[in-house]
């Protein structure tokens, strides 16, 4: 029993058009479903993904219009990754969001690849990572329909780093209880800080790993807009998933049990540093409900939530999401 890598990430915007407007047409991303978050179906769930919404692939956001800014600090999903196949895709990169005014660094070497960091408009941390010398699990296939040109789409979800006050339990969690493997180190942004861990799980590779950064300098994180909510790993199915949520009972951590998100099915648990983590299985996947060919361009609901459609389409601004 072994997780496979990153599954998704769910951050929150405030700005669900807006949030549809630089995924797709910036980033190049395909929006592969528009539902509702089955907690408050008077929001928006966004997916964005590659071609097919590959696991490892999927970059969510929960809309929370009254969202204030994120606060930046201490037990928190601090940066996430988006993978491109080479170093020649950073230098594209790095021209495309000066086109686009987008808040970026330069390109530097991070964990032995190739990166390069940005901002969206609300703030939420990214960074562009090359796989050309990554080795492990394999990434996904861009949107043959992307403004980006296909050799430098974005494949799918790099490394995610945790920021915490004291990363021990942390390290405990990964290593002892879900599988996780030491790989390295590599220094910290902030001077005088430790050098942040490197973890990986199943085949390794920038699509299975988790970076840990331990700061004392910092408050606890006040989640908000451009803040990242959890981040799920990838279970192979049903089966794997009931052992997981057996053996997470078995450490006394308090737990959601098996819940069915009908796209997959999950279970969430906080890490001791209070950090959301969710296991989700590959499937049943985003082609469910809709033809692979007009993913993304209707509001989808799960069963259950089909005889509130008018009620919810109604409490819903339109993100203008079908092809013109």
């Amino acid at each position: 029993m072994e997780l496979k890598g990153i599954h998704h990430v769910s951050a929150i915007t405030a700005h669900a058009a807006e949030n549809f407007k630089f995924y797709t047409e910036v980033l190049g991303l395909r929006l592969i479903k528009k539902t509702v978050n089955q907690d408050d179906t008077r929001v928006y769930h966004l997916f964005y993904g590659d071609e097919e919404g590959s696991p490892g692939t999927e970059l969510t956001f929960f809309e929370i219009p009254m969202a204030g800014r994120n606060r930046e600090g201490v037990s928190s999903i601090s940066a996430l990754s988006l993978r491109v196949l080479s170093d020649e895709a950073l230098v594209y990169w790095k021209g495309r969001l000066d086109q686009f005014g987008v808040e970026h660094d330069e390109i530097k070497q991070v964990a032995g690849r190739s990166a390069l960091a940005f901002r969206d408009g609300e703030g939420q941390r990214f960074i562009l990572v090359s796989d050309e010398n990554n080795h492990g699990v394999a990434g996904g296939n861009p949107w043959t329909k992307s403004p980006v040109p296909q050799a430098y789409g974005i494949v799918g979800l790099g490394p995610v780093k945790l920021t915490v006050q004291d990363p021990q339990p942390t390290i405990a969690v990964l290593q002892d209880l879900l599988g996780f493997r030491a790989k390295g180190t590599y220094p910290a942004d902030a001077a005088g800080q430790p050098d942040i861990l490197v973890f990986e799980t199943g085949e390794g590779g920038s699509g299975a790993e988790v970076h840990i950064e331990e700061r004392n300098d910092l408050p606890r994180e006040r989640l908000g807009r451009g803040g990242v909510h959890h981040v799920a790993f990838r279970v192979d199915n049903d089966e794997e998933l009931h052992a997981w949520i057996s053996k997470i009972s078995e450490g006394r951590f308090p737990n959601s049990g098996y819940v069915d998100r009908f796209y997959f099915h999950s279970l969430y648990f906080r890490e001791p540093n209070g950090i959301l983590f969710e296991f989700a299985t590959d499937g049943p996947g985003f082609a469910t409900d809709e033809d692979m060919e007009h993913l993304g361009e209707s509001l989808a609901l799960p069963p259950f939530l089909e005889p509130q459609r008018a009620q919810i389409e109604a409490n819903l601004k339109p993100l203008n999401t079908k092809p013109e």
